[in-house]
């Protein structure tokens, strides 16, 4: 089971170094700089926090009290 576990980590982050060699290579070879939107540099920045945030407040939630633990 840990085996599995490992190897499904291996192979995730072996995807995300190749995208960033592709994206790094991309990058050189790109003509010219892109124009710097600071509407879309904030979306970039601020989405995928609150994105994320959403996610978890709907699908997350807190224990029932009344099976914690006692407070004796």
């Amino acid at each position: 089971m840990e085996s599995m576990k490992l190897a499904g980590v291996a192979r995730l982050w072996s995807l995300a170094l190749a995208l960033s060699a592709l994206l790094a290579a991309a990058g050189q070879r790109w003509p010219a700089p892109l124009p710097l939107q600071p509407a879309l540099v904030w979306l970039l920045v601020l989405l995928p926090p609150l994105a994320l945030g959403l996610w978890l407040l709907t699908h997350w939630s807190l224990p029932d009290p009344d099976r914690g633990e006692s407070k004796d």
